[in-house]
């Protein structure tokens, strides 16, 4: 395998998943226990989930994880990002008290197809639901009920029949928009959106009616992570949210610091916290599972764990109506198609815009900011030893 230069995207799910996998030879020249895992998708062929693991040579005080791909189509840029890791952070580790736990495409039914959820329509990152009572059925916790605020506004989320004139689409959304938003208010509409919903299969940030097995793997992933080591430090990728040219740590509600105390701490201009006021709401989020569990159970144990979201669009109230235009068309496309292929083409091209742009300049900066944020968190955190 060839160094990537900057940032070198795969240039499709399996040739993504191999280059994963070519890692482990390079990973056991310092850790020589590195070995891959991996779960089959039940019913889907060859789609893996695939991880790393490599067990430290003495004591077991800490271990660096990396996320990618919860949802399918971020994972191409995630993917960049982890072989840059792997390169540029690696060597820097020590590996007498350090172990690894790198996982490649979470939903790879999502990154095979380009689309942001499974092969059920299912928004992994709605499925995280912490459960408080073990003996409570984890379908029990999907309740069709939450979020009533998205089937008062589903005919915006969900507008049903094949593509025409992607023009009159693009006006009959708007004007329908505009109405919403008279009606309840640009943040109480943008909630009814992205907290999460269980009761329309075809919808946006449907959660399901079960715990996915995508969910079920990784959760038993931070479990024997928790089981192993003192301390645990998380870095989830993804791409969408937030200003084009500057990268946000996203960090839960339940990190008992406040996001200008782990600026301060970490050297990052951008942590914010995943509330309303800094982010948006969501039910099911997986870094929110992975406090809830450390706080649960593994108190006595050290835990950092936050998303790294490369804003792709821009933050500013146009780009955030191209943002949700742009899963709303998707969504559509895929349910009812398109008469016209070059209203399709046009389609799929903003949605891979909005989560894997390829413009060099862009590229640079997400370099830099994944690099500056890498650096901060993982040396205040002990884990990089030069």
């Amino acid at each position: 395998m060839v160094t990537p230069a900057i940032l070198a995207f795969p240039s499709g799910y399996e040739e993504s998943r191999a280059r994963f996998r070519q890692l482990l030879e390079r990973v056991r020249q310092r850790w020589p226990s590195a070995r891959l895992g991996q779960h089959r998708l039940a019913g889907d062929g060859d789609l893996t989930i695939d991880w790393l693991q490599a067990e430290p040579l003495a004591g077991r005080d800490q271990v660096l994880v990396m996320t990618i791909g919860e949802h399918g189509i971020e994972a191409y840029v995630g993917a960049a990002l982890l072989l840059r890791l792997v390169y540029d952070y690696l060597p820097r580790l020590d590996p007498r008290r350090t172990g690894l736990l790198l996982v490649h495409a979470i939903n790879p039914w999502g990154m095979k197809h380009r689309r942001r959820v499974n092969a059920d329509n299912i928004d992994l990152n709605r499925t995280f639901i912490w459960n408080p009572s073990p003996g409570t059925p984890a379908a029990a916790l999907h309740d069709p009920a939450f979020n009533p605020a998205y089937g008062q506004h589903r005919g915006l989320f969900e507008p049903a029949g094949q593509f025409g004139s992607y023009a009159l689409a693009n006006l009959g959304y708007a004007l329908k928009l505009a109405g919403n938003l008279v009606q309840i208010g640009h943040k109480r509409l943008g909630a009814a959106r992205s907290l999460g919903q269980y009761a329309f299969p075809r919808g946006l940030h449907y959660g399901g009616t079960d715990r996915p097995e995508e969910t079920t793997v990784l959760m038993e992933l931070y479990r024997q992570c928790f089981e192993t080591y003192a301390q645990v430090a998380h870095l989830d990728m993804h791409t969408g949210w937030g200003p084009r040219y500057q990268m946000s740590v996203v960090a839960s509600t339940l990190e008992p610091r406040s996001s200008p105390e782990m600026c301060r701490q970490y050297g990052y201009p951008q942590i914010v916290k995943a509330n309303t006021d800094e982010f948006y709401p969501l039910r099911g989020d997986m870094i929110d599972y992975v406090y809830a569990l450390w706080r649960d159970a593994f108190a006595h144990r050290r835990l950092f764990s936050a998303t790294f979201e490369f804003g792709t669009l821009g933050d500013s109230l146009y780009n955030r109506y191209r943002s949700q235009r742009a899963m709303v068309f998707e969504n559509r496309l895929h349910w009812y198609g398109a008469q016209d292929p070059a209203v399709r083409a046009r389609v799929e091209r903003d949605f891979k815009d909005l989560f894997f742009p390829e413009e060099p300049d862009w590229c640079a900066k997400a370099l830099a900011d994944f690099r500056q944020a890498t650096e901060g968190i993982l040396r205040a955190e002990g884990v990089l030893t030069m």
